[in-house]
């Protein structure tokens, strides 16, 4: 198995999960921006997204634990559900940059979250697109607070 490529095992680890699992989902991968992405759709997708993606994440996690040594450096293996994890990182990007445009706007820092490190991360790219904010997380893993602020000149 380990010669085969790695979105091979990828894919053959998330269909093995799924069929243990007792689902009849289709999983199906892309290159994204970051790294492997791997899109399951079909009948029985809703259980991997009850509890705001818990099980989505898990198995994300997973995944990621066990490729993170056959990554390139900064990627890692997102695994979506029925555009789950699409339409979120869509809204997060979304209320990062409002909330960038009004601290620039009001001179008064805004906070995001709580959110776990895959969420983190999608606010801290997003923002980064903006040289006049920046980024701090705050708070207690799992689960932290970002702080956009206006940058210091």
């Amino acid at each position: 198995m380990a010669d085969e490529p790695l979105n091979t095992r990828i894919l053959a680890l998330v269909g093995d999960v799924v069929q243990a699992m007792g689902l009849s989902l289709t999983a199906t991968m892309d290159e994204g921006p970051d790294g492997p992405r791997v899109n399951l759709e079909g009948a029985g997708g809703e259980l991997f997204l009850r509890r705001k993606g818990e099980a989505l994440n898990a198995l994300q996690q997973i995944a990621n634990t066990i490729f993170r040594d056959e990554l390139p450096s900064q990627q890692r293996v997102t695994i979506d559900c029925q555009g789950f994890r699409r339409d979120k990182e869509t809204e997060l990007r979304q209320m990062a940059l409002f909330l960038a445009e009004k601290a620039i706007k009001s001179g008064v820092d805004q906070e995001l979250g709580p959110l776990n490190a895959y969420e983190r991360r999608i606010v801290h790219l997003a923002v980064s697109e903006n040289a006049a904010v920046t980024t701090t997380s705050v708070g207690e893993p799992p689960m932290k607070k970002i702080i956009i602020a206006v940058r210091k000149k």
